[in-house]
């Protein structure tokens, strides 16, 4: 007779060898010709849209609209990519406080995102879970997306309206952890099957979840499986992949004496960074051009290498540090920035290190931690300033750009996921204004070519003037490789600054393109570089050459670079002018 931590197991590896049975009929499935997969699905009522040398399997009826998108795919890191970072729930609630729909969020958001200049939105976690507070970061349904917005049709159907409107959909998906809710995974077959048999690996005591056991045949298969799931069946283009940190490291949030080491004697995870590297290429192998994030919030190396150089496989990464020195700068006085100028300028020493997107978070926005605008010192005007002038320093900064909702609305207040963001804002003459911006300058970001086509390398960056502490000012080149040049100053000082003179690469002309203190974005227009600024043959920060623009208070200015420089011919001495020829 069997008993009932039997039949769990047996559950437990049902669970395993359905995962098992998924994957390898993917693998086999790719190996067959496209005539063939061809012929096999039209049999099935099924459609194919070729994408290279990767076939993806689509069901007419939810997901024939993306095949244009799918098919024009294109590797992220010479593109623009502005990302949206979105919490379902709470972006926009109904009139009886009701979540909408995916339907309905894939209408209105779609229009919404395009409208104000992203290309692609991030979702926190879809993936089934029990309890809205924990956001979707501690899941239960791996293979599910939460039925508080509608069906898995429903949610095929979001993700294919974002691809009509030309917007990439990533995934917050999470391994690290999972939630010790009886109906989960937890002691599945009645003892540890999932996680960590070992108590000093498995449990997070800090988040109060388990630790899934990446060592067990079993757990990898059911985790890659899950991923190439929703990359392959939902047509996502990405996966950010949460706290890889606290899967790299044994010791991570672990007191001496709480953790095991490796086999060698070390704090890192053998069997998690396995696993890192066999989700990746795994993931690569379904998509080419699939973003896989990282947030990896230390200083491991090679995380966005190739797997075959010794890296982790991942090909974009969060810079938590530039997240953390920006957010700690923002908040202070402008009179201490002088002292904390590092704060702008240390991210360009690890800058090309990884390849790297700059995140203003949802972590960033909660707990205390202030809104965006609500980080910024000083009254109203001041605060929209400066999260303008902010805007412009990070779309211009080398590496990709995230910012969660509700910053465009000038939001004051931190998010509430049980709410909705503060769309009543809109009804205020500066709130409108800041939307405006938003727009602007995100449609500026990606219509100019110099701001990411070389996001990695320095080729596409040389900062003019880097060490201006007390000014609270940076000035900066960004380049396309193609002869573009932009110029990009800004002023994290309420003093605006007339005839600023720096000196500039050989550029005949300078034409201000865009500018805060645009009275459209709810500045005084009285900060204007109204004509092209001439090159100057007056030595300035090591150049022969320089210029003297307005900078405003709290404000930003791009200019573009025109014509060529030419150095003035030296004067012949009117003595050697009348010597006979």
């Amino acid at each position: 007779m069997k008993t009932g931590a039997s039949y769990l197991r047996y559950a437990a590896a049902a669970v395993f060898l359905a995962a098992a049975a998924w994957t390898l009929a993917f693998f086999i499935g790719r190996e067959q010709s496209p005539e063939t997969v061809r012929a096999e699905r039209a049999e099935a009522g099924i459609s194919i849209v070729a994408e290279g040398t990767v076939w993806r399997r689509e069901t007419v009826i939810v997901c024939d609209g993306d095949g244009a998108y799918l098919a024009a795919k294109q590797p992220v890191y010479d593109r623009p990519l502005n990302i949206y970072e979105v919490h379902l729930g709470s972006w926009r609630r109904r009139e009886n406080g009701d979540f909408y729909d995916y339907r309905s969020l894939a209408d209105e958001l779609s229009e919404y995102a395009a409208d104000l200049g992203y290309n692609c939105v991030e979702l926190m976690p879809v993936t089934e879970y029990p309890l809205d507070d924990s956001w979707g970061y501690q899941c239960t349904g791996y293979f599910a997306p939460t039925s508080r917005y509608g069906t898995p049709h429903d949610f095929m159907y979001f993700v294919d309206m974002m691809h009509r409107r030309g917007i990439s959909v990533i995934l917050d998906w999470v391994p690290a952890h999972f939630c010790k809710d009886e109906h989960g995974l937890i002691d599945f077959d009645g003892e540890p099957c999932y996680e960590y048999a070992d108590p000093k690996k498995r449990e997070h005591a800090g988040w109060g979840t388990r630790v899934f056991d990446y060592g067990r045949g079993e757990v990898k298969s059911f985790l890659l499986s899950s991923a190439a799931y929703w990359l392959r069946e939902y047509h996502l283009d990405g996966l950010r992949v949460d706290a890889v940190a606290s899967m790299l490291y044994l010791d991570y949030g672990r007191e001496a004496g709480e953790w095991t080491p490796n086999k060698n004697g070390g704090h890192e995870n053998l069997e998690a960074i396995d696993f890192l590297r066999a989700l990746n290429t795994a993931a690569f192998a379904i998509d080419p051009n699939v973003m896989m994030v990282a947030e990896e919030s230390t200083a491991w190396p090679l995380v966005t290498y190739p797997v075959s150089d010794g890296g982790l496989g991942f090909n974009l990464k969060w810079n938590m540090g530039w997240m953390n020195d920006m957010c700690h700068y923002l908040k202070l006085d402008p009179w201490f920035r002088q002292f904390h100028h590092k704060d702008l300028t240390f991210s360009l020493m690890y800058a090309f290190s990884e390849n790297f997107v700059l995140p203003i978070s949802h972590d960033e926005v909660v707990y205390m931690k202030g809104s965006l605008r609500g980080k910024m010192p000083g009254d109203e005007w001041r605060q929209l300033a400066g999260v303008r002038s902010f805007m412009v320093y990070m779309l211009t900064h080398p590496g990709k750009k995230l910012t969660f909702m509700g910053a465009e609305l000038g939001q004051w207040h931190e998010w509430d996921f049980a709410g909705q963001l503060d769309w009543y804002l809109l009804e205020n003459d500066a709130n409108r204004r800041m939307q405006d911006f938003f727009r602007a300058v995100n449609r500026y970001y990606l219509t100019n070519p110099a701001l990411w086509r070389i996001d990695f390398d320095w080729a596409g960056f040389e900062w003019l003037v880097a060490d201006d502490n007390e000014d609270n000012t940076v000035v900066f080149v960004r380049r396309d490789g193609a002869g573009e040049e932009l110029l990009v100053a800004v002023n994290f000082s309420p003093n605006g600054y007339r005839d600023y003179r720096f000196g500039v690469p050989p550029r005949k002309t300078w034409r201000e393109e865009l500018s805060t203190d645009d009275t459209a974005f709810g500045g005084t227009g009285e900060w204007r570089n109204e004509k092209p600024v001439r090159t100057q043959a007056i030595p300035s920060h090591g150049r022969e050459q320089s210029i003297a623009i307005t900078i405003p208070p709290l404000g930003a200015v791009i200019l573009r670079g025109a014509g060529e420089y030419k150095k003035p011919k030296a004067k012949k001495s009117k003595a050697r002018e009348e010597l006979p020829a």
